[in-house]
């Protein structure tokens, strides 16, 4: 293993005289080499089974994307914020993960290694930056999974209690100030973390049927809501604009308490604070990265299944919006489940069904994708050292890092029993977009510290892609409530600790300094 590169960029060969150890090499800015990094996925205790295709990368994609959000993101904020150009935010929002997901997809060709942009920020900034965005992946996947999962069992006791079959109320979570736990969203992530060890494979299989059901749905209710759409609903097609009633103090978004701006629902602007909202809808399309070192050809398939889901999932949030803002007007939408009650206004209750099914099919994909790239950033993180190395073997059958799935998956199914769904409005999405802009500002890096490197993906226009995209992603962020950086600073400070503690002493490459130290390394 080397950090230090010769002008090519180049690991140095033996020779008589060790390379000399620079400060950055003792340092918490110390980088892992690109050779170094697919080396490691060489080790027989530690290798990922190769098994998945483009379309498999595609399918998880869009399976993580297309939640319940296609269901009731449109429609609420048509209604309190953008009206019938909500589909314009839709295209704001992608045209923005489009910017990183051309970053994503240079790095993950390159560095084809599990951990995406933990990964890639090893490469590139250092240790410690890639110790903050991993530390960050793992609370956001996480708590994502088990939000998601409490989002599948409120669904799906809907759909039970339609039929006449009732879960006793202790057994179904927290809400409404009585305490329970949650049984089916805790057997939802154990089931799934099963299917997770048992391959990726049959993980991919699995998530395909799923997600084949969900786009189905979708592709139904775009069908038959394009033949009830009125065409006086449109009118305006963007509402005039009107001060946005948000609230104070922490609530408010940070631009407003740095700058002093308040922000406007409807008219123009209203569209792009619209943008900021249906961005995160979009969350997710980055952990297809996370699965490049489990992919047969990635530095093909990996961009295709990046650009490819992002592109269907796009299509897809536009053609709904269009369609429930042109079923009933804007300010008509119900905010709990604006599509389903369209349906139902307009004379076919059978739709709202079918919605609330699709929802439900489409939260269990969600739910396994996150599961999936928590683990694979948690694996990644245990090989390189950050965490006990336990935690890295593979099952020596299945080809999965077994250990630190079933771990994560307990863990999230505990939390996933005792979670109320109002911590959905406390899910940290400040770590997605941060994550964004150190993908971003590698990929300028890498290009400058090894122009060398092969790259089957590349960035088009750089540096004015990632320049754009880390303008994209900060503009996003400072629209994000105070409270979340608030949130996002204490998960990081307990970050520090933990790396200083014990990451920074025993990951692989500050051993391997250590023992070039002893090897007569002249300072």
């Amino acid at each position: 293993m080397s950090t230090q590169h010769g002008p090519r960029g180049q690991a140095p060969g033996p020779g008589p005289h060790p390379p000399r150890i620079t400060r950055r090499d003792r340092g918490v800015l110390r980088t892992k080499s690109i050779e170094q990094s697919i080396q490691d996925t060489e080790e027989p205790e530690h290798a990922l089974k190769k098994s998945l295709s483009a379309l498999d990368l595609t399918v998880f994609g869009v399976g993580v994307v297309i939640g319940t959000g296609i269901f009731v993101l449109t429609g609420k904020i048509a209604k309190e914020q953008a009206g019938p150009a909500v589909a314009l935010s839709f295209v704001i929002a992608g045209v923005v993960c489009a910017l990183a997901a051309l970053c994503y997809a240079e790095f993950a060709s390159t560095v084809p290694v599990a951990g995406s942009a933990y990964t890639f920020s090893y490469a590139s900034l250092g240790e410690l930056p890639a110790w903050i965005i991993g530390w960050d992946l793992i609370l956001e996947l996480a708590l994502g999974c088990a939000v998601v999962a409490v989002g599948w069992s409120g669904y799906v006791r809907s759909l039970l209690d339609s039929v006449g079959v009732h879960v006793p109320a202790a057994l179904s979570g927290s809400h409404g100030g009585h305490f329970g736990f949650d049984l089916l969203a805790c057997v939802l992530v154990l089931v799934i973390t099963a299917v997770l060890v048992l391959g990726m494979k049959l993980s991919s299989q699995v998530t395909t049927v799923v997600v084949g059901v969900k786009v189905t749905v979708v592709l139904l209710v775009i069908i038959a809501g394009a033949f009830l759409i009125s065409p006086e609903n449109y009118r305006p097609f963007i509402p005039p604009s009107r001060p946005s009633a948000v609230g104070g103090g922490l609530a408010a978004p940070l631009s407003q308490l740095m700058f002093g701006f308040t922000p406007s629902d409807f008219g123009v602007m209203g569209v792009f604070a619209a943008a900021a909202v249906v961005f995160f809808a979009f969350i997710g399309f980055d952990i297809v990265a996370t699965a490049a070192e489990e992919t047969r050809v990635p530095q093909r398939d990996v961009p295709r299944g990046i650009l490819g889901s992002l592109a269907i999932c796009t299509l897809l949030y536009v053609a709904v919006s269009i369609v429930v803002t042109g079923m009933e007007k804007y300010y008509r939408l119900t905010v709990d489940a604006p599509l389903a009650d369209a349906f139902k206004h307009v004379g076919y209750p059978f739709f709202a069904g079918l919605i609330s099914f699709g929802a439900a099919v489409g939260l269990t994909s969600v739910c396994m994708i996150l599961l999936l790239g928590q683990s694979r950033v948690f694996f990644a993180m245990s090989r390189d050292g950050l965490l006990p190395q336990v935690f890295s073997r593979v099952h020596p059958k299945f080809g999965t890092p077994h250990r630190s799935t079933i771990v994560l998956g307990a863990v999230v199914a505990v939390v996933s029993g005792f979670t109320s769904i109002d911590v959905l409005a406390e899910l940290v999405n400040i770590g997605t977009l941060f994550a964004f802009v150190v993908v971003a500002v590698g990929v300028v890096l890498l290009r400058r510290s090894r122009p060398d490197l092969p790259r089957a993906f590349r960035t088009p226009f750089v540096p004015v892609v990632p320049v754009l995209s880390v303008l994209a992603s900060l503009w996003l962020m400072l629209n994000l409530p105070a409270e979340t950086w608030v949130r996002f600073a204490i998960w990081m400070a307990a970050g520090f600790v933990v790396y200083f503690l014990y990451g920074r002493r025993n990951s692989r490459l500050a051993r391997y300094l250590r023992e070039r130290d002893a090897a007569g390394a002249r300072p």
